[in-house]
């Protein structure tokens, strides 16, 4: 009869699993992770969750889903596909030994991303081109597309958008009907009814440098401009880079077809 094999022995045949590098996990979430969950994982904004004190098994999993695009979140799935298996594990133990975060706590914007060099264009109806709209239906807006010369021109010749490229959108609401729904003009498109902002991406030489690898698009900047043509304050230009940062095929925008269209 053979003997059974005890717990013992069956733990010294099985694989010992390599400790989490919590310095390494650190120095990523400082980089990385600070610009939306905070360096110590205490989140910059309520939309975005407290990674502080969480389970390092349910971090690294959500990222392991991420990553493999079995859970879908873009601006994270963009994120967790340059994650090794040992950042994701590194990144989840660190989070997991810092202290919970106390209630209403926000950590500050990432400096480096917080900060945007996009200006705004006076004169952009006058020197942009309008060539594409948009429907928002989930938050009941149309937006108009408008874009400067050096940004037109690439495109036309089917080049990628260079340093000085400047898109801009002009954000309305939708008139709403009786039913409470947008009205649809015979153009296919939500009535205009009021301007609430301005977004804009734009690109210079240099704009890239101090932006993390992970979240970088090349020397593009993004911003949102109020009525008053002013950046408002508290965007965090981090979910838009993340959000453009699997578009670098398109040069980092997602209306770079309906741009070499545009007459």
């Amino acid at each position: 009869m053979k003997r059974a094999i005890g717990l013992g022995a069956l733990l010294a045949l099985a694989p010992m699993a390599q400790a989490a590098d919590m310095e390494a996990g650190r120095a990523k979430a400082a980089t990385v992770c600070a610009a939306c969950h905070g360096a110590d994982g205490v989140s910059v904004s309520d939309a975005i969750p407290n990674l502080a004190a969480q389970r390092a098994g349910y971090i690294e999993g959500q990222l392991k889903a991420l990553k493999e695009g079995t859970r879908k979140h873009p601006m994270m799935n963009a994120i967790a596909a340059q994650l090794s298996a040992a950042d994701m594990a590194n990144v989840a133990a660190y989070f997991a030994a810092q202290p919970g975060a106390a209630a209403g706590a926000k950590s500050p914007l990432l400096a480096q991303v917080a900060k945007s060099n996009v200006a705004f264009p006076e004169d952009y109806k006058n020197a942009f081109t309008k060539y594409h709209t948009i429907n928002f239906a989930a938050t009941k807006q149309v937006r108009y597309y408008y874009a400067n010369k050096v940004a037109l021109q690439a495109a036309k010749e089917g080049k990628p958008l260079p340093d000085g490229s400047y898109l801009l959108a002009e954000v309305y609401t939708a008139k709403l009907g009786a039913d409470g729904k947008p009205a649809m003009g015979a153009d296919g498109f939500f009535v205009a009814d009021k301007q609430v902002a301005y977004t804009a991406m734009a690109r210079d030489a240099g704009w890239g440098k101090d932006i993390p690898d992970m979240l970088r698009n090349e020397n593009w900047n993004y911003t949102v401009f109020t009525m008053d043509k002013k950046q408002r304050p508290g965007v965090d230009q981090a979910e838009c880079l993340a959000c453009h940062k699997p578009l670098d095929a398109t040069s980092f925008t997602f209306t770079l077809k309906q741009l070499a269209a545009a007459k």
